[in-house]
């Protein structure tokens, strides 16, 4: 099985098989001593480090756009996502915005110490006028912030 491992893989003892893959951004966010220890432990069982293409780069950023994530999700998660998806790999994380995009774009999901999280459709609705737009901000109409809420 080939997956794709996100950074919280490397700060627990999760046990992975198959052919492993992660990002150059996701191994620039291990910093401690433990992280760095089983980014090496894994490099030596075989991991491979990879950048993902710009055009599945661009999938997940218009899927994440689509599904309203895209204001939550790290490049980090992107790289993570569109590497999983050119593999046609697993994804291995607990972060819930990755697990959100992956459902969306059917990009199988192996959640290591937290449940599963459930497919969220995201809105964005005016705290002051209660008007829905697409995107978080200012309202243009009477000036409040625009939150992100569930569909």
């Amino acid at each position: 099985m080939k997956c794709v491992l996100d950074s919280t893989v490397f700060f627990t003892d999760y046990p992975v098989n198959g052919e492993c893959y992660t990002t150059p951004s996701a191994v620039e966010e291990l910093v401690d001593l433990k992280s760095k220890c089983r980014y090496g432990q894994l490099t030596d069982a075989g991991l491979t480090v990879r950048s993902p293409s710009a055009q599945e780069l661009a999938r997940v950023k218009e899927t994440a756009r689509i599904s309203g994530d895209l204001p939550v999700i790290s490049g980090t998660d992107c790289d993570l996502l569109a590497l999983a998806g050119e593999l046609g790999a697993t994804i291995f994380t607990d972060d819930f915005a990755i697990q959100n995009v992956a459902a969306t774009m059917g990009i199988s999901v192996q959640p290591l110490r937290q449940r599963a999280a459930k497919k969220r459709v995201w809105k964005y609705r005016c705290t002051g006028c209660g008007r829905y737009f697409k995107t978080d901000g200012e309202c243009p109409v009477c000036g409040s912030n625009i939150k992100r809420k569930l569909k």
